[in-house]
């Protein structure tokens, strides 16, 4: 969203008010301090042993009391987050309009990714205003019945990030231990796949070891259960460097520069392409169809077998690999920050 609060930010138009949850806190303000985003509002709702609930009920809370001081003209949210769903659904009771930034992506499957698919299918049965990422975003919002003249396909705000993350010249000590090899960027996270992380992890490391061409770093989540699953995993691993999450100014350009992702993630199927760089994808389904379609991502699930197994069948094909290289990205070319605040302000 920084990308978006900066372009409104610049227009008259708008007052701008800028609300943080606080759910994943210590990430979320690294990438708003590099943005130079001030909160105006900033809620704590992250606690040891937190449950969704307890963040649904904080982040409501926080939002609605916001909501009840003053007077808003709209509240956008973005993605699929519980903190997002949570912030609808106060604006919602406070019957404030709700924009929803990247809507209408869809798995059909209320349980995977979970539970970001119930969390983006309840905004956007409560939004008034959908910005979509994609065409194929757009006709899921009208499937559902949605109004056309609310739907806006305008591309995802992540690629507009690049403008001011990633550099020609840049260091990092994951470079230096890739040294002359390729890199492998890993990162993995989702719920759904806690209880199996570590077997699926062992698949990573069982089909790189295969490749002594290749480097990879992984970063760690902050979740205490991934960390344990990549420390038994890659324990004594020389082909894996387990990492601490990097800045968003270090993440970018470590994508920018790997020459192929691993992960669960959702939003790195939408970055990676716009580097060129493969993805392989530890699910059974994607929100992100557009990836997949387009050639730019490869679902390969999340056991150990079909990890190994399909990390395996792109790391020895350079036809497959320059074939995913190429595809165009589907989410955007930079400029959806600007199509946003357009709209609103004809809105």
């Amino acid at each position: 969203m920084c990308p978006l609060v900066l372009e409104l930010k610049k227009r008259k138009s708008f007052s701008v008010k800028v609300l943080a949850t606080g759910q994943h806190g210590e990430m979320l303000f690294s990438v708003m301090s590099f943005f130079g985003v001030a909160p105006d509002y900033a809620l704590d709702v992250m606690s040891a042993g937190g449950t969704l609930a307890d963040i649904t009920e904080g982040v409501m809370r926080g939002v609605g009391e916001v909501l009840a001081r003053e007077m808003f003209d709209a509240v956008l949210v973005h993605g699929d987050t519980t903190s997002a769903f949570a912030a609808a659904l106060a604006a919602f009771y406070a019957r404030v309009p709700i924009c929803h930034v990247e809507a209408g992506l869809r798995t059909h499957d209320i349980r995977e990714p979970y539970p970001e698919e119930f969390n983006r299918v309840g905004i956007d049965s409560m939004a008034d205003i959908f910005f979509a990422p994609t065409e194929r975003a757009r006709e899921s919002l009208l499937s559902e019945g949605r109004e056309e003249a609310r739907i806006f396909v305008t591309g995802n705000t992540v690629i507009d990030s690049f403008a001011y993350t990633v550099q020609k010249d840049f260091s990092h000590a994951a470079l230096d231990f890739a040294g002359g090899k390729e890199l492998v960027l890993i990162t993995a996270h989702r719920r759904e796949n806690l209880g199996a992380m570590e077997d699926m992890l062992l698949g990573v490391r069982r089909a790189l070891e295969l490749f002594p061409q290749y480097s990879a770093v992984f970063s760690v989540h902050k979740n205490p259960a991934v960390r344990a699953s990549a420390e038994a995993a890659f324990s004594g691993s020389d082909t894996v460097k387990l990492i601490e999450p990097p800045s968003i100014f270090d993440f970018h350009n470590l994508l920018a520069r790997a020459s192929l992702v691993i992960t669960d993630s959702g939003g790195l199927q939408e970055e990676a392409p716009h580097f060129g760089v493969p993805v392989l994808v530890m699910r059974n389904v994607t929100e992100r169809r557009e990836a997949v379609d387009a050639g730019t991502a490869r679902l390969i699930g999340n056991t150990e077998e079909s990890i190994f197994g399909g990390i395996c069948a792109v790391l020895s094909d350079s036809t497959v690999r320059e074939k995913m290289a190429r595809a165009e990205n589907p989410f955007g070319d930079g400029r959806a920050s600007i199509r946003i605040a357009n709209i609103l302000e004809k809105i």
